[in-house]
């Protein structure tokens, strides 16, 4: 880890006030943003930066946030796709993840995370299985992420895999020099009965971790809960005792005015995945009305089995298209949002505003440049609209994290890409056998 200088880009900031510097200048003391401004701003006395980085036509902007995904789903690539949601998963997912091993969940988990950081992602919200694994791959490699085991009330062992959960999270939440933090699981309200959810949150406030879970995602979602209990998927989370808890919710496709009044009163962080919604038929979430009503959406994946790229500029602009052709106002969900909800509100989902998501002193220094010296990127006039609009994944260039270098000039640094496309493949045949 060195002492950094990146001058001569556009400086996106994405902070509260939605600065840019064209041109401007970062300076990183060890994992840390010590100073953002403009070209010739005045940098902190008697610091003197090891590296200088030339960021001449690059946009610099914070780290993407892929705010929801299953990681090692990517060794279900391809496999089993253009089907409704519960024939994919009855027919196709869940008998391969009965199979899953600690070794096949780590090569894909790397595999992602190569993906990831190659598309400008720095951190992650991961719920998947053999969670000690996921952990492995995230400390070695120099992401930051933020582990959830995946929890099935309904499953016979649901009792033993709550306290290995637990268990986990007390081990693991704060490991890597802090780029691992960890949350509880528990999936869906149809796969967590009353008891098994309050007794996660119950152990979550004990621990001091968040919640991660599946939330009012498709239409037979909300028929089997309102059959069963009587109300909607999210009356059915907010009637246990949300207090001190941090809570992402994945998905949020289907909901009632009372449900986004629900969200609100609750500080609930919604995570929007429109491609995978898209794919799977799920549906189109109400993304301005929950804006409207000041809850946070970031923006996730899902797994690369559902969607089938971890690829967030790619759900930045669905998410600015989409909603401007749902509802008919083109206004709608403006770049600026876009990007805001790919950076800042994906740190703030992840329970980690204050650590990253903006560009601003005190942060950490997870942030990526943007190759701008390319023909779909010019004229230059909008930065904002480049980069939502306009920008590839393939136009990454830098991807710092923590103050450390895991991507330049496209390539990656921290991994060996070679060998974990040669083991995941060789996982994922295992796994069809």
């Amino acid at each position: 880890m060195s002492d950094l200088l990146i001058t001569g880009g556009t400086v996106i900031t994405v902070d509260e006030e939605g600065q840019i510097f064209d041109p401007g200048v970062i300076a990183v003391r060890g994992d840390e943003i010590l100073y953002v401004g403009p070209a010739g701003g005045e940098l902190p006395p008697y610091w003197k930066p090891q590296r200088v980085i030339n960021a001449e036509n690059k946009l610099v902007l914070p780290g993407l946030v892929n705010s929801h995904t299953h990681a090692a789903m990517v060794l279900f690539r391809g496999n089993g796709d253009d089907l409704s949601l519960q024939e994919w998963l009855e027919n196709k997912i869940w008998p391969l993840e009965n199979k899953l091993s600690a070794e096949a969940v780590y090569w894909g988990t790397l595999l992602a995370i190569a993906e990831m950081f190659l598309s400008g992602i720095t951190a992650f919200a991961d719920m998947y299985f053999f969670p000690d694994a996921i952990a492995r791959a995230v400390a070695e490699s120099g992401i930051r992420a933020a582990i959830a085991p995946g929890l099935l009330g309904i499953s016979p062992d649901s009792a033993t895999r709550l306290r290995e959960a637990i268990s986990f999270c007390q081990e693991w939440n704060g490991a890597a020099g802090g780029r691992v933090t960890t949350m509880l699981g528990p999936h869906a309200p149809y796969t967590c009965p009353p008891e098994y959810l309050a007794q996660s949150l119950a152990a979550a406030r004990d621990i001091e971790v968040g919640i991660h879970i599946h939330l009012a995602e498709t239409e037979t979602e909300i028929r089997g809960i309102k059959d069963q209990y009587g109300v909607s998927p999210v009356a059915y989370l907010c009637r246990q005792d949300l207090s001190n808890v941090h809570i992402l919710a994945a998905h949020c496709v289907h909901l009632e005015d009372a449900d986004i009044d629900l969200l609100s009163q609750n500080n609930i962080n919604v995570v929007h995945n429109p491609g995978s919604n898209l794919k799977l038929a799920s549906g189109i979430a109400p993304v301005p009305r929950l804006l409207t009503a000041g809850i946070p959406v970031a923006l996730g994946t899902d797994g690369a089995a559902s969607n089938n790229n971890l690829d967030i500029l790619e759900e930045a602009r669905l998410v600015a298209l989409i909603h401007k052709g749902y509802t008919g106002q083109p206004t709608v969900i403006p770049a600026e949002e876009a990007l805001k909800m790919a950076t800042a509100n994906g740190a703030a989902a992840l329970g980690l505003k204050r650590k990253c998501g903006r560009l601003k002193a005190g942060m950490k220094a997870d942030l990526i440049l943007i190759d701008r010296q390319q023909p779909h990127l010019y004229p230059r006039f909008n930065p904002l609209s480049a980069l939502i609009y306009s920008a590839r994944s393939s136009d990454v260039d830098t991807v710092i994290v923590n103050g450390e270098i895991v991507v330049e000039r496209g390539e990656l640094c921290t991994l060996d890409g070679e060998k974990i496309m040669h083991m995941a493949e060789r996982q994922a045949r295992k796994l069809l056998q």
